[in-house]
């Protein structure tokens, strides 16, 4: 990993990262290519790339009843539970987010107001490859579940046989799940945002991927509706010298066996205590069932910053932005007010950011590349739309009339400034024209 050593009033800045994008110019001339042939040729196309990067050639690409229940069958009752119990608290956690529509009503009897309703149709993206990922199922459907979404159609690449993990088929069921399609990339976000003769188009997508992923999700992005478009997994741990080294070295590790281009920030205060986790951290690759990918993480993408208070440890958090900030330290709750940019935030020792991962409830959806400078984790609000209500009494709009048509001729627009004067007029208030000159 690399060191940066900031001296007393010295500020971690931009400089000193070494980030990774979502996506490349290849892959986003690949996605382009990708999307447009679908958009073209539909099922066709589908199909070919589906053969080509999966190496599978399906027929259909919804996945039937009859695969899924023989699927289910292969479940266990223990990790069916525990899915059951994630379900669960994700589930509540995310019914306490939900907002309700409201009016007000002014002294002159004008009514605003707004109006909540659930997106019609939602297609979320399960990432297949270097592992498969039930509680992404989970965080991504139980929101649009509680959220009131009608359609939840569940897209995932096929393993090369060309079925589906039997824990991604559960946590399906468990979320109310609507449709199953096994396919992945590229090919499949396409397939969302503009349907095929087989996959009816939704409205928005969500869920992580790979670059060609998140490539094709910037590029239909205002056709439909996306969350984010999510780079690769990151977590930034600060922790003074009463954590234990151990911990700090696997929960660096937890994120960085996601991938090699995974980010991992360790934030200390002392070049000791540093050492002391790179040595934990060499002790626990001998057992990693991941040690190469994890390796690879920490070595290219890794960073150790060594500060010499909270205050500047704080300060290169909020630089950093990361995705997961993990506060190993003393009275952690009491740095929470320091905290400005992070997309979820673990407070104490016992909390490692797995349990955000599967069980705690919020959503594991989270900004990334330092994004959570200015966007948040997903959440209910990302599955409803708003519509705003207005209704305007006489008095009402004799109150505001005159501001309305001062604006509107101000603005240049006639037509605007006019349709309030007529009404103005029918109230016995004349405004003469250009009020503005």
């Amino acid at each position: 990993m690399r060191r940066v050593e900031l001296k007393q009033g010295e500020r971690f800045n931009e400089g000193h990262l070494k980030r990774t994008g979502a996506f490349n110019a290849k892959a986003l001339k690949a996605a382009t290519d990708i999307v447009e042939d679908v958009r073209a040729r539909g099922d066709e196309a589908v199909r070919e790339y589906t053969e080509r990067f999966d190496g599978v050639k399906l027929e259909s690409f919804r996945v039937s009843q009859e695969a899924i229940d023989a699927a289910l069958e292969k479940v266990s009752p223990e990790l069916s539970q525990a899915l059951q119990h994630a379900a669960a608290q994700i589930r509540d956690f995310h019914q306490r987010q939900l907002r309700q529509s409201w009016m007000d009503v002014r002294e002159n009897g004008a009514i605003v107001g707004t109006k909540y309703e659930p997106i019609e149709a939602v297609g979320i993206y399960v990432p297949g490859g270097r592992a498969l990922y039930p509680s992404s199922v989970l965080m991504n459907a139980l929101p649009a579940s509680v959220a009131g979404v009608k359609r939840i159609a569940c897209v995932t690449p096929p393993t090369k046989d060309g079925s589906l993990d039997p824990a991604v088929i559960e946590a399906c069921r468990i979320s109310g799940v609507n449709e199953i399609y096994s396919i992945g990339g590229a090919q499949a976000v396409a397939a969302l945002a503009y349907g095929t003769e087989t996959i009816p188009a939704v409205s928005k997508i969500t869920g992580p991927g790979n670059a060609f992923v998140a490539a094709a999700k910037k590029i239909v992005s205002g056709d439909v509706g996306i969350d984010m478009i999510a780079g690769p997994s990151e977590v930034c741990v600060v922790a003074d010298e009463q954590a234990d080294p151990s911990m700090v070295a696997i929960d660096l590790m937890a994120q960085a066996e996601h991938d090699p281009l995974a980010s991992c920030y360790l934030v200390v205060f002392s070049n000791e205590y540093a050492d002391k986790v790179l040595a934990a951290i060499d002790g626990h690759l001998k057992r990693s069932t991941r040690a190469e990918i994890t390796s690879a993480s920490l070595d290219d993408q890794g960073l150790i910053v060594v500060c010499p208070d909270m205050e500047t440890a704080l300060g290169a958090v909020n630089v950093i932005a990361p995705e997961h900030l993990e506060m190993h330290v003393q009275n952690a709750m009491d740095q929470l007010g320091g905290i400005k940019n992070a997309g979820a935030i673990f407070l104490g020792d016992w909390t490692a950011e797995a349990v955000g991962d599967y069980v705690a409830g919020p959503n594991h959806t989270l900004p990334t590349g330092g994004t959570a400078k200015f966007s948040s984790p997903l959440s209910t609000d990302d599955f409803v739309k708003k519509s705003s209500i207005i209704q305007y009494t006489p008095a009402a709009l004799l109150q505001d009339g005159e501001a309305i048509v001062r604006i509107a001729d101000r603005e240049g627009l006639w037509a605007h400034a006019q349709s309030v004067r007529l009404r103005l007029r029918e109230l016995g208030c004349v405004m003469p024209e250009n009020t503005d000159e």
